[in-house]
């Protein structure tokens, strides 16, 4: 016979009592609540079990002190797995423990799970043991072993975790470490210099990037669309701002092994397909991504388009990104920065941003560098109140979040590094939800997916080909918004992989 010891939740009971967030047991002496999830467990050797985890009420505006004791008493293992809606674990009801005593959430509550030691029940059930012996639920046992405590300021920012929310519906809180979120807010500030000088610094919103990218870390399948023709008299009419920042998001996307799609107007769509196909083939892009057009007519037809049957239980995607993507203004035309209406160029796909906020569990993020953009209807009267023809040309539709760049594509660039930088192992273990052993991105080929100066300008000389031209100054060239590649678009990338990878 072999003997287990696990830890213990109880085991965090004292400093979570002194710091008043102690438990609230229906009778005073209850065992907490455990829950199966539909999270599989790592198989190994025979064992095949879901995840079950303990639940403990936490006030909404004591979350960043409940991140700090358990930090510093426990490090990374006292950390929680999911903060939020319990639905995202696979539990259908609180009130129905499999293990325990319910404890009702109250008003301004939020739900916050931990691992619980009864999943090794489960896999000693899985592996058909002949003869195996455990503790009761609710029955742990007491060592002589002492809980070391670590003050918070000699904690390392790299373990140190912040929390932050990114969907309301369903409720869902995501955490990383202190020193990924500067390095994020660095990139965030970086990206939103104003080379034009279109007055975009008022539009910048704090931590929008940094939500952006924890919403697409736990996203499963994202959509992402790009498109601004301002170039009536030419064809194709597209710019060289946006394609670039799309497809250095998607590349990143499926390193993470993301489901990426692209949409686009259905009058450009065989040239995107040439984009993507020679993309790959120059190895900018990975694989190919399905290159998908919506010219619905209906929230009807925009929800079918994005569920399953048109079922908003069954969403194709959990999220949308924009990037300098032509947005509808409150007209219902759309306009270039100039005033100039291309809505005859244009595809309804602002529809599908809009049913997407009628559907629980879908995200979306719009990328935008002067306020016409898809998504930047959330800072809409900033743009009217600072930007050139703002009153006119204002995106209506917004993005859960806008991501404010002095050039659309370094966005782009932006919330590819910001995804890398996700990677520290605070973010890493709450997204597995601890399961499975912590992997460096190194293993995964992520730092080869970063955006660099080298493929940034292949997919620019693939448009150049293409024939598609600068937004400002419509030549055909290495250039985008008017600005050479060698020297500023060059610099910014290099700038933030250089942020990114002087993190640790």
């Amino acid at each position: 016979m072999v003997t287990f010891v696990l830890d213990c939740s109880f085991s965090l009971e004292e400093a979570l009592e002194k710091a008043k967030l102690s438990r609230r047991d229906p009778a005073g002496h209850s065992h907490a609540a455990a829950y199966k999830t539909t999270v599989p467990c790592a198989t190994v050797a025979g064992f095949c079990c879901p995840l079950v985890v303990t639940m403990r009420p936490i006030p909404k505006d004591k979350l960043e002190r409940l991140l700090q004791v358990t930090c510093s008493m426990a490090g990374e293992q006292g950390q929680p797995i999911h903060i939020g809606h319990p639905e995202l674990l696979g539990i259908k009801e609180l009130s129905e423990p499999d293990y325990g005593d319910h404890v009702a959430c109250q008003p301004g509550d939020v739900p916050v799970f931990w691992p619980s030691q009864l999943t090794s029940l489960e896999a000693v059930s899985s592996c058909n043991a002949p003869l195996a012996f455990t503790s009761m639920p609710g029955c742990t046992v007491m060592t002589h072993l002492k809980d070391a405590k670590t003050p918070a300021q000699c904690l390392a920012p790299e373990t140190v975790p912040e929390i932050h929310l990114i969907s309301r519906d369903p409720l869902h809180y995501s955490i990383a470490s202190v020193s990924a979120v500067q390095k994020i807010r660095e990139l965030e500030l970086t990206v939103a210099i104003d080379p034009g000088n279109r007055g975009i610094g008022s539009l910048l919103c704090k931590d929008e990037l940094l939500k952006a990218s924890q919403s697409l870390s736990h996203a499963r399948s994202v959509l992402v669309t790009t498109g601004l023709p301002t170039h009536f008299n030419h064809e194709p009419p597209e710019e060289t701002d946006g394609p670039p920042g799309a497809i250095a998001l998607a590349t990143f996307l499926q390193a993470l092994g993301k489901e990426v799609s692209m949409v686009v107007d259905q009058r450009a769509l065989i040239l995107h397909r040439k984009l993507v196909e020679d993309a790959v083939e120059q190895g900018v892009l990975m694989t190919r991504i399905p290159i998908l057009t919506y010219q619905g007519r209906s929230v009807r037809d925009a929800q079918a388009f994005l569920c399953k049957n048109g079922d908003p239980k069954s969403p194709r995607f959990d999220h949308l990104v924009a990037i300098e993507r032509a947005g509808r203004a409150a007209d219902g035309n759309y306009y270039t920065a100039r005033k100039r209406n291309m809505r005859h160029l244009v595809d309804p796909i602002d529809d599908l941003f809009l049913a997407a906020q009628k559907v629980p569990g879908i995200s979306s993020t719009g990328v935008g560098d002067g306020g016409n953009e898809l998504g930047m209807g959330k800072v809409k009267e900033a743009v009217k109140r600072h930007i050139r023809n703002g009153d006119v040309i204002a995106c209506d539709v917004e993005a859960d979040f806008a991501v404010i760049a002095g050039v659309s594509n370094w966005g782009g660039y932006a919330l590819a590094c910001a995804l890398y930088l996700n990677s520290c192992e605070a973010h890493g273990r709450y997204l597995r939800k601890a399961v499975g052993p912590s992997r460096a991105p190194g293993e995964q080929g992520w730092t080869q997916a970063l955006p660099s100066v080298t493929k940034e300008e292949k997919m620019l000389g693939i448009l150049v080909q293409h024939k598609v031209r600068s937004g400002v100054s419509g030549i055909v060239g290495m250039e985008v918004d008017g600005l050479p590649f060698p020297g500023v678009h060059a610099e910014m990338i290099q700038k933030l992989r250089d942020i990114t990878k002087g993190h640790t």
